[in-house]
């Protein structure tokens, strides 16, 4: 059996690791929603943002990956959504990324639904 050889972290600091991914490729309202105190939430943190594009949202979720992997050696236990484009979920189990087409992410509301969460909303960096 291969050994992994990944650093374990936190589920803070995978947040600001997958943020800066997302700002890597300049993703868009970028917001970190804390569910720990939230009774029965799936996991720690969503980190969701948005792209304008097919080909954004696409290189956005690839420099989250690359970034994580960079850092942790560690690929998501799972990722849906490379195919159609709209919405793209990386699930590092403690930390779920998000990236949406700006009406998939008006049309699914995540913000809305857990409306009880702590929302941090990220400053978008200007190069």
């Amino acid at each position: 059996m291969k050994q992994r050889k990944s650093i374990a972290i936190s589920s803070e600091q995978l947040c600001q690791l997958v943020v800066k991914g997302m700002q890597e490729k300049k993703a868009m309202d970028v917001v970190v929603m804390d569910l720990r105190e939230i009774k029965n939430a799936i996991t720690d943190f969503f980190v969701i943002c948005t792209g304008n594009s097919d080909t954004q949202i696409d290189a956005i979720a690839d420099s989250v990956e690359a970034e994580v992997y960079k850092l942790i050696s560690e690929h998501p236990w799972q990722r849906e959504g490379k195919e159609a484009k709209e919405w793209i979920l990386i699930d590092y189990v403690d930390v779920v990324v998000h990236v949406f087409k700006k009406d998939r992410r008006e049309y699914y509301g995540l913000e809305q639904l857990w409306g009880d969460a702590k929302l941090t909303y990220v400053e978008e960096e200007f190069a």
